[in-house]
This record gives C-alpha cells, structure tokens and sequence, in this order.
C-alpha cells in the first residue's frame, strides 16, 4: 500500500540492498541483509510516485539494527550505561558507541503505572550541600514511581495536582514538602518519619547541651578525679608486689616485638629445614633472603642485634649532674637536657629522655612521692554527651557512668531535658500518640521551646506518625540505589537520562 494514499499496487519499480546488525550468532557478529522492493504508485492523483516497502516485523524505518538488537542495546544501556555498556557489548559481539546506548535509554518509552496512594517523599543530591532533587516512591508498590528536579515545594505541589489519587504522603520534617503537600493534595494524610523525629530529639538535647559547656567540663574533671585513686592502685609498688614488670618505652616495645618475631621465624626455620627443605624454599616460605637462613642456621639462635659496647657514653660527662638533680627530685627529662646542654651537652634531648625513663623503671616507687598535676579533663563532645546521656547505664564503661551521674547532678536543666529525650523516644516507639500534646506542653517550658513549637505546627504529621505504619525507610533504599547509577554515569547524564534510567529498572 502507498503510504501517501493507501491505495495498493503490484508494479516493482526497482530494488536495494538494506544492512540490518542482529543479534550475534554463536558469538560471531550478525549482519542482515534485506532485498528492499520498491513499488510504482498506480493511483493517478497520488503525489507519491514510487515507494518502498518496509520490512516493520523486524526493523524501524531507516533503523541501521533490528528490533530485537535494539531491545539487547536497550537491557546493557540501563545496566551499565554508556561507556561500560560499550565496553561489554564489544565483548557480547554486538559492537555499539555509547552515545547510541544513552540515546536507546532516551527513546525507549517509560511505564504506565496505575494510580499511587500511598506515596513517599524524600530529596537526593546530586551534589551534596549543592543542588537537591526528589525522588517519589509508590510505598505499597515499594518502587521509584518519578524523579523531579528539584525540592521546591511548587514542584512537588504541581505534581500532586496531576495525581489526584494520592491519599498518603510520607515525609521528612522538610518544610517545602508539608508545604507542597499542602498546596497539592490538600485531601491527603500527612506521615511524619519516625526516624527523623528522633533525630530531631536527639538535635534538641544536642542544642541544649552547646550551652551546658562548662557543666560538661566539671562533669568529666570529676569522673578522671575519681577514677585516678584506681590508677595508682595499680601502679607499680603501691600494693608492695615488686613482680610486676616495669612498663617500657615505645622504641623498646617496637624492639621485643621485633626480636619475638625473629625468634618465631628462626623455630620455623629449623622446622622446616628438619622436614628436609631447601634453604631457597625455607626462604620463600619465611620471605626472608637465602643468605639470611643459612646465618641463623649456622648459628644456631636468631640474631638479637645487641652490639658490645663500642666506648664512652656522650652523657658519660654529665652523669653524676643527672643523678644529683634526680635525687633532689627533679624528673622531667627534656628539662634536664636543658640544664645540661648549657654545660656543654651536645646530644639531642631524647638520649636524657630515654635515661629518665630507665631511671624511673629502675626507681618506680620515687614518683609516688612527687606531686604531680593531674592531667586536665578533656570534656565529650556535645554529640558524644547525648550518646551517653541516652545510653542505658549498663552498657557504659566505668568512666562514662561516672561523667553522666556527676553531669546530672551538675546541671538539672541537664537532667530534665534527658528525662523529656527519653521520654519521647518512648512515646514515638510505641505509638502513644494521646501523650502527645502534654509532652509538647512540658517541652515549652523545659528547655525544648523550638523544637515543641515545631511539633506543635507539624501536629497531624506527627500524630500520624505514631497511628500508621507508613515510614520513609523504603525511600532511603531507593535513595541508595538511584546513588549507585547516578554515580556510574560519572556526571555526563542529564537529569531526563537518570530518570529514564531510574524508573525503567525500578
């Protein structure tokens, strides 16, 4: 049939050759090639004087691949997107650019979905502190139903307008999306997320506790206070038992670990030199050099690298000083190295260090008697303070009980705003929606005013919050996913290609 008129004619004109890439056959590239018959026009009146068939069962007009190419294109463009999908469709037999792989993803038609009823809002980045969009999931349906490209509440607002079905809205505490739900689908129910409502709690205490900070630094200088009786119980000498090894410095640690480790390799060794092993494949066992294994095997012990002693000290000079300032009571290492160097010293302060450390470890019970400051109290931060302020008590080290029991006394404010933190907690995880309006009553006057203000003007949110069941937990999900493409595509997409890509493998 003439495409023009209709009318159908038998006279062929002429004919032509037609290149069509197919799906590969038995891994080898596959090209079509399609004899086109070109037809003479017998309608005398028609504009149209010849025309050309088409073969529509298996390719589009003028498409250079078959339709079922284009579907096999169309799968490795949303799963890999254009670079990778170029990539591996080299390797599939079915050679493509990635330009023509974004552009299958494009003109491939999106789903229709039956009407949303419960849906849920949330935003995503596409560049985090920068440019925001939304995303709208389908909550029954539990998949990704539109992107939109920003977070504006006349965005949203126009969207529920085209979507009358919409009976639910489940949100963050966003004050553009109450808004835009408000505008747009004044009908629906409002859900507060409950996760979000916690975290808006624990914010308020955090507020609250940025202006306690002096009651958080006496609060930790009396729990280290307490906990140092404990210290130097333990400290060696204070309960007369003289078997406890002095502690040692870092250098030597790092040096015994060291010496352990030879050790450990030198008994491997001789194990497996007894097996009857090469001393190369003893080596490449141990990963050690050849040369190094037939050394300790002939000597019979792993190296302990000490050295004779190879003459006078550098402190030698100076020793008898040193020992007259330690009997009199002076410790500090760095300060002795001083007070030698003007004496003519000219070694680095780590050599007087490390012999006040020996010192002490020869000598530990004569820094019982010298006074020392004690070390000054770093307080928490207030983040870490509401950790521990909303933590149960018995999962709390020492210490950390010690600061919340002495930071509740300190500061009553304190007190009863971790009393009104933990009480909404138990409000919202059980859904006691009728305690509802006296905690935000007690709120206003505890310390807690904007965040009960905000509670009080989201009220129906929050109230449904703690009657239905609908949450944004699902959303964050799809949030994660739509993440890991955005991030494939490596920034060159659009936002209309994204969205193709997030809906078709919702």
């Amino acid at each position: 049939s003439c495409p023009a008129c209709g009318v159908r004619s038998a006279r062929v004109h002429s004919h032509y050759w037609r290149s069509l890439g197919d799906v590969p056959c038995l891994g080898r590239r596959l090209i079509l090639l399609v004899r086109i018959r070109r037809f003479r026009c017998v309608n005398s009146v028609c504009r149209q004087r010849t025309f050309a068939e088409r073969p529509d069962a298996i390719a589009r007009p003028r498409a250079r691949h078959t339709d079922r190419l284009r579907t096999l294109h169309h799968a490795v463009a949303l799963a890999l997107g254009g670079n990778a999908g170029a990539r591996m469709a080299g390797t599939m037999a079915i050679p493509v650019g990635a330009t023509t792989l974004l552009r299958r993803i494009r003109e491939a038609p999106l789903e229709a979905l039956p009407p949303t009823r419960v849906l849920g809002v949330d935003d995503w980045a596409w560049r985090k502190g920068q440019r925001y969009g939304t995303i709208l999931c389908d909550l029954e349906r539990d998949r990704v139903i539109d992107l939109l490209p920003d977070r504006k509440a006349e965005t949203l607002a126009t969207w529920l307008k085209d979507h009358p079905s919409v009976g639910i809205v489940v949100r963050d505490r966003a004050g553009a999306y109450a808004d835009g739900a408000r505008q747009g689908a004044p009908q629906a129910i409002q859900v507060a997320d409950r996760w979000h409502l916690l975290r808006n709690s624990g914010d308020a205490l955090r507020g609250l506790l940025d202006h306690h900070h002096r009651d958080l630094t006496e609060a930790a200088r009396i729990a280290a206070v307490t906990v140092e009786p404990a210290a130097n119980d333990n400290a060696p000498g204070a309960t007369g038992d003289r078997d406890v090894e002095p502690p040692v410095t870092k250098a030597e640690r790092r040096s015994l670990n060291a010496r352990h480790q030879r050790e450990a390799r030198f008994k491997e060794a001789v194990r497996l030199r007894a097996q009857g092993m090469t001393m190369r494949g003893i080596a490449q066992a141990l990963g050690i050099g050849r040369r190094t294994v037939r050394r300790w095997l002939q000597a019979g012990h792993a190296p302990t690298w000490r050295h004779a002693d190879r003459g006078r000290s550098s402190l030698d000079p100076f020793r008898d000083y040193l020992e007259a300032r330690w009997a009199a009571g002076y410790r500090n290492g760095t300060g002795l190295w001083r007070e030698i160097r003007e004496r003519g010293f000219a070694g680095q302060s780590g050599i007087v260090r490390q012999w006040a450390a020996r010192r002490r470890r020869q000598d530990p019970s004569a820094d019982l008697t010298t006074p020392t400051n004690p070390p000054k109290a770093q307080p928490p931060t207030a983040r870490k303070a509401a950790r521990l302020l909303m933590s149960e008590p018995d999962k709390l080290d020492e210490g950390d009980r010690r600061f919340v029991t002495a930071l509740l006394e300190l500061a009553p404010p304190v007190a009863q705003a971790v009393e009104l933190t933990k009480a909404f907690s138990t409000m919202i995880r059980n859904g006691l929606a009728d305690q509802l309006d006296g905690w935000i009553s007690a709120a206003e006057t505890r310390g807690f005013r904007g965040f009960a203000r905000s509670l009080r003007q989201d009220h129906d949110a929050v109230h449904a919050a703690m009657t239905l069941s609908w949450s944004t937990g699902p959303v964050e999900g799809q949030i994660n996913r739509l993440k890991a493409i955005k991030r494939s595509m490596y920034g060159r997409a659009g936002f209309d290609l994204l969205r193709h890509r997030v809906l078709t493998t919702a």
